[in-house]
């Protein structure tokens, strides 16, 4: 791990209170693969680690952090090929046995062995689930908040529904062979804030990585999902388990969480009024909703131990 810049927020605009320090860390995956690491927030806070989605990079979660900085430290990081972050070389990079290795990667750098919550949006929560539903790591993630990404297993194992078939076109597109990566040069890529704005209500910044993000980002659909959709396997967790469900979600219907309960222990469905990218659309709303799961299982935690007394 190398620090390698580190200074106050805010382009020198005047605030109330001084700007919260944001800290670049590189830290080394397993294979080598350099991820870019942001933190924030106090150093003796509990820790809480996001994840972000396809095709974004860990910029969608800037309203969330302003949001949680002041009672956590807050750790993002850019997906492997995203953002910042190196790139593997093989499409089997990608895989979401390394991408979970990615994260305790990560975790081991800035939490050292204190347990971290978690946070994740569309693929960033799609490969978390691999990661949470591994006992090895049961005593590392004191929580999980799911926002928009199923884990693939508890999908195919339950079977798909026609009506999220169809939503899931996408899925299809992206296996073609150099038509993606094509439409997202000729165009897509630029006018990708525009669609957001269009279908969304969402106003996010350009990100300057943006093409790099929906090129590389494709090889997460390539690297898994057949290979899920062939061979599901059971994956359960006794981790405290917060699915968030955008009602108005065109990419994710709430019919893929509905059962998923068989395979966790404590856990919460819940329900909110938003679309896909609620995570910057709805940000006060949903680190919110972060909060309150992380107050309650502690509630629980507490609970439990009395009655073992």
């Amino acid at each position: 791990m190398r620090t390698l810049s580190d200074g106050p927020r805010g382009g020198g605009r005047e605030r109330e209170a001084p700007a919260a320090v944001l800290e670049r860390l590189d830290v080394d995956a397993s294979d080598g693969v350099r991820l870019a690491v942001y933190a924030s927030g106090p150093h003796d806070a509990p820790p809480l680690i996001l994840v972000h989605g396809y095709p974004d990079s860990a910029r969608v979660w800037d309203g969330m952090r302003r949001e949680l900085e002041t009672r956590f430290r807050v750790i993002a990081y850019d997906v492997r090929g995203m953002g910042a972050s190196g790139a593997p070389c093989a499409r089997a990079g990608y895989k979401l046995a390394q991408l979970a290795r990615d994260l305790i990667a990560v975790a081991d750098a800035t939490c050292g062995a204190q347990p971290f919550h978690l946070v994740a949006h569309d693929w960033g929560s799609i490969q978390c689930w691999e990661a949470v539903t591994d006992p090895a790591n049961a005593a590392r993630i004191a929580s999980y908040t799911s926002i928009s990404g199923p884990c693939l297993d508890h999908v195919f194992r339950a079977k798909f529904g026609l009506k999220q078939s169809l939503r899931s076109w996408y899925i299809a597109f992206f296996h073609l062979p150099l038509v993606p990566q094509l439409v997202w040069r000729l165009g897509g890529a630029a006018l990708w804030p525009w669609w957001l704005r269009k279908t969304e209500g969402v106003r996010a910044q350009r990100d300057p990585d943006q093409l790099r993000n929906c090129i590389n980002g494709v090889q997460l659909y390539r690297a898994n999902f057949i290979e899920r959709a062939r061979m599901p396997r059971e994956r359960r967790t006794e981790v405290p388990v917060q699915i968030v469900v955008p009602r108005f979600d065109r990419y994710v219907t709430p019919a893929l969480t509905e059962g998923v309960g068989q395979w966790l222990g404590r856990h919460r469905r819940e329900w909110i009024d938003a679309p896909h990218w609620t995570v910057v659309r709805d940000a006060p709303l949903i680190a919110a909703r972060v909060q309150r799961f992380i107050a309650w299982t502690k509630r629980e935690e507490t609970h439990a131990a009395q009655l073992d007394l």
